[in-house]
């Protein structure tokens, strides 16, 4: 018997791997187009921009692993989002881990500002961060991916009714929460 012949890293790849050399550039271009819409969506899905970053690229490495699957015809945008809320709402029960910090009465609220827009951005976000991952995914694909409710179902995996009623809970928590800040200043009396 000879020696094994020696095999190059690129060839080894190329064995291991499903895809062709040709879904590499689509996958790039891809990446580069949505990549900061993909890290928003993110964010807001995870609160934590470091952990946006995270499920991120986890999500772009699944669907890459798949890419050679998936059809030229079809934008893969919803298959990746449906993969950053699936890695989102699994890492969320991993976890449990409770971020809230209870206070034994209110902070005082911040009288109104020029920059009020902004700190309301910025409270809605906290209490965002602070609504279970299924909530959150409901409101961040219903309102800020402007989804329907039957495209947030298929999203996500469950019927209309459920993302009705998650989504009917969230904002009435975030109102709640929120109180007379969340409403806008015209309304305010």
């Amino acid at each position: 018997m000879g020696h094994p012949r020696p095999v190059s890293i690129d060839q080894a790849y190329v064995g291991w791997s499903t895809l062709a050399r040709r879904d590499d550039e689509s996958f790039v271009t891809f990446v580069a187009e949505r990549g900061t819409a993909l890290l928003r969506t993110a964010n807001l899905l995870c609160g934590a921009r470091s952990d946006a970053e995270d499920i991120l690229q986890t999500a772009l490495e699944k669907a890459y692993r798949h890419w050679g699957k998936l059809s030229s015809d079809s934008n893969p945008e919803p298959y990746v989002r449906k993969i950053l809320v699936n890695l989102t709402v699994s890492r969320a029960r991993r976890w449990r881990v409770l971020r809230e910090v209870y206070m034994p009465s209110p902070p005082e609220l911040p009288a109104a500002s020029e920059s009020s827009t902004v700190e309301l951005r910025g409270m809605l976000m906290d209490e965002l961060r602070r609504l279970g991952p299924r909530q959150r995914a409901v409101l961040v694909l219903r309102y800020w991916e402007d989804m329907s409710e039957a495209e947030t179902a298929k999203m996500l995996g469950c019927s209309v009714g459920t993302v009705k009623s998650q989504a009917a809970r969230g904002l009435a928590r975030l109102r709640e929460r929120m109180g007379t800040s969340a409403q806008p200043a015209s309304s305010r009396g």
